[in-house]
């Protein structure tokens, strides 16, 4: 509870179909694409802190002038950081520069940014250093027009290591062993090679060197050219990439684990990693924005003209459940019904916790993002007590008094506000090496909310570390002496790492994990986890299509409960006073709230790529061996 889990990446592209000149004309200025951008970068904000990036292409231009431009940042408000620094070079241009006011032609040659092909990306740093280097998007130059490449992208690679001797064996000579170069670079050799391919073939035909230019520009494949290079790509991917002539593309993974949608209309066409961001700054109807399909990329060719191609075939869709649960907003139409729905499938869990006893339970949530599947847990609870009231009432029939009409009718569930978050001493407490002893005023409780004695359910989006939940959270609400304190995640147990963006990469850190082996010790059944060990050492060298995830063995033995039990016992602090039981969704009540989504390796270790299974084992080789580092 309240231990973040680390966001994901988003990316946002737009592509505007008409002449600067247009919108400066409908819309008052020839920046609209740069503001558009803004907002959806700001709307996507809650993927990702580390960073952000912007890129700009511009169509049409003179040799000489330049028609790329890229900034990235790392400041603590990365996106307000980059268009603070564009807006800087617009209006000291046009301060420089009156006469360029009311010239879109001399805006576009001679301010950076201001482009018709538009990319931009916020970022959380799940591999490699949280250094300006690492944030998207990345640049591939050449003094051809079309062998430039920028790419940026939600992803990642569980075979980055293949990827890279691959570019190796080709000849190539990378930089770094990091996913996004990697996959940067292979992208990059076949567009070269296809670049020259077509080079070659013109000049036969007949045409001058300058000829072949803009020939290449409009022959170029794009498709085939990412057939060829996603071919070997193992992992979740949302990928986005603009050519130097202005062609454009978002590629998305054969499974579908990382969202993608798109808009276009006769004006633009924009892609992104939400739904309700492009709806939001674009003012169009839920039913307006696709959803890419998996294994699909939309390309959008430099005279505009789109498509959407198939590049890999798809197989079964597992689409991160995660992003309903807790990444996207919760703005979007279905994920606002889904994470209700989450709420009210758990309630006949939290009823058997309570003994029934609603009259005396307080229902309250942690944090802020838990908000919606407090409102379905709520919306039960109203649903079961009226059912209850329905019952007495008929039973008693006529004879019915209005006092005890009065009395039924007044039970209603007791919803308190019970802990709020103090934003301000987070950032503080972060900084400081005295945490431990601070991070219990993160929250301030809402003093006489709860009576002594009541129960008081807490529910939240998920419990991963337990972390804060124990060092702080059960204190804090242990101080209005509740009788029994009942945590509530609208998720599962996590229980296998992430490899596909989230930044849950160690066995050890899950609770869940903490948990099994607690029990494994307490049944002295630990020759179980070194048989797991044993298996996962055997298939270190096996191809990853016939790898099995031998971690699924170590959670086996025990039901979900008896996890749950142990859960609570290792959470609860010795000095705490009040009873704590620990409540996670089950599985079955995941698929049934998100049926769209039914990626739940995480809590399954039904990994949907083959490299997903050769991580979770190299993940337990490494917490067997002690060794702190990731599998990927």
């Amino acid at each position: 509870m309240s231990d973040a889990i680390k966001h994901e990446c988003g990316i946002s592209v737009i592509r505007l179909l008409k002449p600067l000149e247009y919108y400066k004309e409908k819309y008052g200025t020839a920046f609209y694409g740069v503001n558009k951008m803004y907002l959806m970068m700001e709307k996507q904000h809650n993927r990702g802190q580390d960073g952000a990036g912007f890129a700009s292409i511009k169509l049409d231009v003179a040799p000489g002038e330049r028609y790329m431009s890229r900034v990235r940042s790392i400041a603590q408000q990365p996106i307000q950081d980059i268009f603070a620094q564009i807006n800087d070079r617009i209006n000291s241009t046009l301060q420089e520069h009156p006469e360029y006011v009311d010239d879109v032609a001399a805006q576009k040659k001679n301010i950076p940014y201001i482009g018709e092909v538009l990319l931009g990306h916020v970022r959380y740093g799940t591999f490699g250093k949280n250094s300006i280097e690492s944030v998207h998007p990345f640049l591939r130059q050449n003094n051809w027009m079309h062998r430039n490449i920028i790419v940026a992208g939600n992803f990642n690679m569980t075979n980055v290591h293949e990827l890279f001797d691959n570019l190796i064996q080709i000849g190539q000579h990378p930089k770094e062993m990091a996913d996004t170069v990697t996959v940067m670079e292979k992208i990059g050799h076949f567009l070269d090679d296809a670049v020259a391919k077509l080079y070659k073939q013109i000049k036969k035909e007949g045409y001058t060197k300058q000829e072949a230019s803009p020939i290449i520009a409009e022959r170029l494949k794009v498709h085939k050219i990412l057939r060829r290079a996603a071919k070997n790509w193992d992992g979740g991917y949302a990928m986005a990439g603009l050519l130097g002539h202005g062609d454009a593309f978002v590629l998305r993974d054969p499974a579908g684990i990382r969202p993608t949608y798109y808009y276009q209309d006769d004006e633009v066409v924009v892609v992104a990693s939400e739904r309700p961001a492009i709806q939001t700054v674009f003012n169009v109807p839920y039913e307006s924005v696709k959803e890419l399909d998996p294994g699909h990329a939309i390309i959008v060719k430099k005279d505009g003209t789109s498509s959407i191609n198939q590049i890999l075939e798809p197989v079964e869709r597992k689409a991160c459940s995660f992003e309903r649960i807790y990444f996207s907003r919760g703005s979007d139409k279905e994920i606002y019904q889904e994470r209700k729905k989450l709420g009210r499938l758990v309630f006949p869990q939290i009823l058997k916790a309570i003994d029934h006893d609603i009259k005396n339970t307080v229902f309250s949530y942690i944090p802020n993002t838990a908000e919606t599947s407090f409102f379905g847990m709520v919306r039960e609870a109203q649903n079961y007590l009226n059912k209850r009231k329905e019952e007495q009432i008929l039973s008693i029939g006529s004879k019915i008094t209005s006092q005890e009409l009065h009395e039924i009718l007044e039970v209603r569930p007791r919803i308190e506000k019970v802990a709020i978050k103090d934003a301000k001493l987070r950032t503080f407490i972060t900084q400081d090496s005295s945490r431990d002893d601070l991070v219990t005023h993160v929250y301030d409780i809402s003093y006489g909310s709860v009576k002594k004695g009541d129960n008081l359910v807490i529910i939240d989006d998920s419990i991963v570390r337990g972390t804060t939940l124990k060092k702080s959270i059960l204190r804090i609400l242990d101080r209005l002496s509740p009788k029994k304190i009942i945590v509530v995640s609208s998720a599962p147990q996590i229980r296998y790492p992430d490899c596909y963006g989230i930044d849950m990469a160690k066995l050890e850190d899950f609770i869940a994990f903490r948990a099994a082996l607690a029990l494994h010790e307490e049944r002295q059944t630990m020759n179980v986890v070194e048989d797991i060990y044993n298996k996962c050492l055997k298939q270190l060298n096996t191809k990853d299509k016939d790898v099995i995830n031998y971690v699924r063995e170590f959670y086996a033995p025990f039901t979900a409960d008896e996890i749950s039990q142990k859960i609570g016992e290792l959470l609860s602090p010795e000095d705490i006073r009040a009873e704590v039981e620990i409540i996670y969704q089950s599985v079955e009540s995941l698929h049934e709230a998100c049926p769209k989504n039914l990626g739940d390796w995480y809590f399954t270790g039904n990994y949907p790529t083959p490299g997903g299974n050769r991580v979770v084992n190299k993940a337990f080789i490494n917490f067997y061996e002690g060794k702190n580092e990731r599998a990927y």
